[in-house]
């Protein structure tokens, strides 16, 4: 049934009145609502600023009202909006879930329901407001009812009071000189110990991107949307949790489809990240080469392009911040024809990178000097034993990937013969799609290796696991045929025993790559492992130098004990420490 034109006019007349700002609201605007209200047999709200200025007059049907679009009031989840509303329910019930949902998500001041059955004029009020963060881990406060005439509360200092302690709240969390706090959040049906696993592994890598986490959020459900992972209650706790702490990104350990993100962060006004966006920005971050940018830049628009074919917040919020770094602000924006020329510029960049890298390979490949090449799981240790063989001084961190660029150096053995040493950059679990196509010309560097040196944490807990991804990715390279050696490094973390123990089981032999006293055992393991593959002459050989290449045996030794190659491989004040 349609509104009478006496009461369209009554209610448009909503918008005069004002509400004194130290008021909720008022008995007569209350009485006046809950009269139209039960005469149209509609729900009626009003949507009211910290001013007491009405901004929106919302007429429903009988079991609720639709809220407009509020993306331009107070826009930031660490803040509440700067609105309360109003509005009137026809069966004298309180609060509902559908209200207090909307309380959450739009992060409203107060959430007020109305009642007034017929002529009745000591109508109730329910009202409810968001909590900050607390020990019982409330969301909101319920208050007791009360009526239109009593309802009595100083809005302005209550509401001034409940966003100092949400503040006080998100400051005591310390950023150690982060800029960005995020909540991880996994949403699979999977076995929990390895989505514990997984979870640890994301915290490393946010960290790695300067991202302080403030918590880790991992859900299990029976049935996962197809649109938002998370069901909605779920997401409503979690944009409360979000404001109560201070955080304004949330990355999830699982990768979205492109309609996800932009639900998700449509939904919540979060910034929203997932496992390929945050590897796609570490690796930005680590690009310093011509090479490596452009295979960065290729990758993460290739990530974005199908991000393009709508337009939402998602991908405005991530510009210029974690998962916006490597195109640039303008290159977000763009639209996808745009992106696709952009992307056939950078692909031919990279053809041409890979003819110089092939010329490269060709000439080294004359000279007959094998090529060795560092491989592993990322934070293995690959870089500081590459630098400790090769006396370089590579960037290195103790964080993951903090080498993303190949080096490569001849390096001459204890016997008068030469290799070529390469370290890459390193492995992880579901390494993604696209960036793995962008660093195929990285990747092929391999393929010319004598042999791979395949180095592991042996103290890391879940080395088996990572020993099984770095071999599952070099299936997928078609590098499974090149001879390994494993290498465990960091045995100084674990006995002597246990060390021992693990390289017995699993094949292979173990390391310090901080000291190096340790590293005889590496290069003998090497120079008989070439020996295998036909690499390494014999005694009776003559190598490229014009001096005889002898194998070494058990018998032979390399002289480790000049004190100042010692210093030089830990560095200027002796002391070791572990780096990628």
């Amino acid at each position: 049934m349609g509104l009478k034109p006496n009461q369209i006019r009554r209610i448009e007349h909503i918008y005069r009145r004002k509400i004194p700002p130290q008021k909720v609201v008022t008995p007569e605007l209350a009485r006046l609502l809950s009269d139209l209200s039960n005469e149209i047999r509609r729900q009626i709200g009003v949507l009211v600023g910290r001013r007491g200025s009405i901004e929106f007059v919302i007429v429903g049907d009988q079991k609720g009202i639709t809220i407009p679009d509020l993306s331009r009031y107070r826009s930031g989840i660490l803040r509440l909006r700067g609105l309360r509303l109003i509005h009137t329910h026809l069966q004298g019930e309180p609060l509902t879930g559908e209200d207090l949902t909307d309380l959450a998500l739009l992060r409203l001041d107060m959430m007020v329901a109305l009642n007034a059955i017929g002529a009745d004029t000591s109508g109730s009020i329910y009202s409810a407001h968001l909590l900050p963060d607390n020990p019982g881990k409330k969301v909101w406060e319920i208050d007791p009812p009360s009526s239109f005439s009593h309802f009595d509360v100083d809005f302005l200092k209550w509401i001034q009071s409940l966003e100092d302690e949400f503040q006080r709240g998100q400051r005591s969390i310390p950023l150690k000189g982060v800029k960005e706090k995020a909540i991880l959040i996994s949403v699979s049906k999977g076995n929990r110990e390895n989505l514990e696993n997984s979870m640890e592994e994301l915290k490393e890598l946010a960290e790695s991107s300067g991202v302080f986490v403030v918590d880790s959020i991992i859900q299990r459900p029976q049935n996962i949307s197809p649109t938002t992972l998370m069901g909605e209650g779920k997401l409503k706790e979690l944009l409360v949790k979000c404001m109560q702490l201070g955080v304004d990104l949330i990355i999830f350990d699982q990768n979205l489809t492109p309609g996800q993100m932009a639900t998700i962060s449509d939904f919540t006004e979060l910034r929203v990240l997932d496992r390929t966006q945050l590897i796609l920005d570490i690796f930005a971050q680590r690009a310093h080469t011509l090479d490596g940018k452009i295979q960065v830049e290729l990758a993460q628009l290739k990530y974005l392009l199908p991000r393009l074919a709508r337009k939402t917040l998602a991908l405005s919020r991530l510009t210029g911040g974690i998962g916006g770094r490597g195109p640039g602000e303008t290159k977000l924006e763009i639209d996808r024809r745009r992106v696709g020329d952009r992307i056939h510029l950078l692909e031919k960049e990279l053809e041409k990178l890979s003819r110089r890298r092939e010329q490269r390979r060709s000439r080294r490949a004359k000279t007959g000097i094998p090529i060795l090449s560092i491989i592993g799981y990322t934070n293995a240790g690959k870089s500081t034993l590459f630098n400790l063989l090769t006396r370089s001084q590579f960037q290195v961190g103790d964080k993951l990937f903090s080498t993303l660029d190949t080096a490569t150096r001849r390096l001459r053995f204890p016997k008068p013969h030469k290799v070529v040493i390469t370290d890459t950059v390193g492995f992880i679990k579901d390494l993604p799609k696209d960036l793995m196509g962008a660093f195929r010309p990285t990747f092929d560097e391999l393929k010319e290796s004598k042999l791979l040196i395949h180095l592991i944490d042996i103290s890391h807990p879940r080395f088996p696991e990572q020993i099984e991804s770095v071999e599952k990715i070099l299936f997928e390279l078609k590098l499974d045929h090149i001879p390994r050696l494993r290498v465990f490094n960091k045995e100084d973390k674990l006995s002597r025993e246990e060390a021992e123990a693990i390289c017995q089981k699993v094949g292979g032999i173990s390391i310090s790559a901080l000291r190096p006293e340790s590293i005889e055992k590496f290069f003998l393991a090497v120079d008989r492992k070439l020996w295998e593959v036909g690499t390494t002459r014999n005694r009776e050989s003559h190598s490229m130098d014009g001096m005889d290449t002898v194998r070494l045996t058990n018998e032979d030794s390399f002289d480790i004990s000049n004190q100042n190659w010692m210093m030089e491989a830990r560095g200027n004040d002796g002391k070791p420490s572990y780096r990628d």
